[in-house]
């Protein structure tokens, strides 16, 4: 069977309905418009100027939104060959400014044990079927690179004693199967 390529829309900011496009892949189960519409209200104070990590990019969606509603750069990390080349596409189709963003194509947990940069915002939407989850929010506390906020899609709803010590739960929603939380790490 042939995969074909699906298509998203920027809901905010400079790119307001622009589309891009990502590869089918049982890996990428990219941010719906209605998730992403909450958190970028929770943030709306917040992103602008903002440094923001997109770990598991898979279509790299929320990076996109970010960088379309005014934080000054993101890191996409995404290990998928296709998805990360679809990433580049879209950065290039939108006009993105070369220097408000990386594009990185490597595993997280390798890129998480040697980053030693600080960012404000994280995304972290690692695929559901792993156990990824606590070594990220471990590595993102001990090396302290979450600045303020971590935002996070799980399959389950997350709990107090599922966060690194001095994080806390900001919000948390769920929609269909996917629980998201945003904690605060500062």
């Amino acid at each position: 069977m042939k995969h074909q390529d699906r298509t998203l829309r920027i809901i905010g900011g400079n790119w307001r309905g622009r589309k891009i496009t990502f590869p089918e892949h049982d890996g990428i189960r990219p941010t719906g418009d209605r998730i992403r519409e909450t958190l970028f209200n929770w943030l709306m104070h917040d992103i602008r100027g903002a440094g923001c990590l997109d770990l598991f990019a898979g279509s790299g969606v929320l990076s996109l939104e970010a960088l379309s509603r005014g934080a000054s750069h993101v890191t996409l990390i995404e290990n998928n060959q296709a998805a990360s080349s679809r990433i580049a596409q879209n950065l290039s189709l939108l006009e993105a400014d070369p220097t408000s963003f990386d594009n990185i194509k490597t595993d997280a947990m390798n890129w998480l044990g040697q980053c030693n940069t600080g960012f404000d915002i994280i995304f972290i939407d690692p695929p559901f079927a792993s156990d990824l989850l606590p070594d990220v929010l471990e590595h993102l506390a001990d090396r302290q690179i979450a600045r303020k906020f971590v935002y996070l899609e799980t399959p389950e709803e997350l709990e107090a004693g599922d966060l690194p010590d001095h994080w806390r739960l900001s919000r948390q929603k769920r929609t269909g199967s996917v629980h998201y939380s945003l904690c605060i790490t500062g």
